[in-house]
């Protein structure tokens, strides 16, 4: 199994126990309460959305992976298409972030 499959196993793994925000507005919300251990935003996402995210996560140190596609993202939660989510736990944050350095995921330097 590649990495990023497994990527999104470990997304569907931490939304199941409850430990994801997803959607643009619940995602604003989890970093800007300082829950948000790290937020993927899909590739497809628009362009705005992108820097929106940037600028947030830099300012609030959260770690930001540009990452699948909107349809890879919502079908790993369960839902349908989503542009971004937050991972509002530490450790399944970590394993995401080391299967996303091993895919060469397009991480935003914000730490």
């Amino acid at each position: 199994m590649d990495s990023s499959k497994k990527a999104l196993n470990l997304l569907g793994i931490a939304t199941k126990a409850g430990k994801t925000a997803s959607g643009e507005f619940m995602t604003e919300k989890a970093v800007k309460e300082g829950r948000a251990f790290l937020v993927l935003v899909s590739e497809e996402a628009s362009v705005n959305t992108k820097k929106m995210f940037t600028n947030m996560c830099t300012y609030y140190k959260v770690p930001l992976y540009f990452f699948g596609t909107k349809e890879e993202l919502g079908h790993s939660m369960g839902r349908e298409m989503r542009a971004s989510a937050a991972v509002l736990d530490s450790g399944l944050a970590k394993a995401l972030v080391k299967q996303l350095n091993q895919n060469g995921g397009g991480l935003n330097e914000s730490q």
